[in-house]
C-alpha cells in the first residue's frame, strides 16, 4: 500500500464520516478525528456489506467508494446509537 493510497483512504474516511453525520444528525459527539475514524470503519463495513451482495470491492477515491463508505458509516452510526442508548 503506497503513500497516496493511505492519504486517499484518510480523505475518503473524513468525507464519508462527515456525510454520514450530516445525513443522520444527532448527539454522536466527537470532532474531526472521530468523524475520520467513523468514515474509515464505515468504509470497511460498507465494503463487507457490499461484498455480501456480490459486489466487487471499491478502490480509490471515487463516487462508488464514497457511496459504499457512507452507507457503511451510517450502519456504524446506527449500531453505535443502539449500543450507547440510555435506558430511562
Amino acid at each position: 500500500m503506497g503513500f497516496w493510497e493511505v492519504i486517499s483512504w484518510i480523505a475518503l474516511g473524513l468525507v464519508a464520516g462527515g456525510i454520514a453525520k450530516w445525513i443522520r444528525p444527532g448527539k454522536q459527539g466527537g470532532g474531526w478525528l472521530t468523524t475520520l475514524l467513523l468514515g474509515i470503519v464505515g468504509a470497511v463495513v460498507g465494503g463487507w456489506i457490499f461484498s455480501l451482495f456480490g459486489g466487487s470491492s471499491a478502490t480509490g477515491f471515487n463516487f462508488r467508494s464514497l457511496i459504499v463508505a457512507v452507507v457503511g458509516a451510517l450502519v456504524v452510526l446506527w449500531i453505535w446509537g443502539l449500543v450507547t442508548k440510555k435506558k430511562s
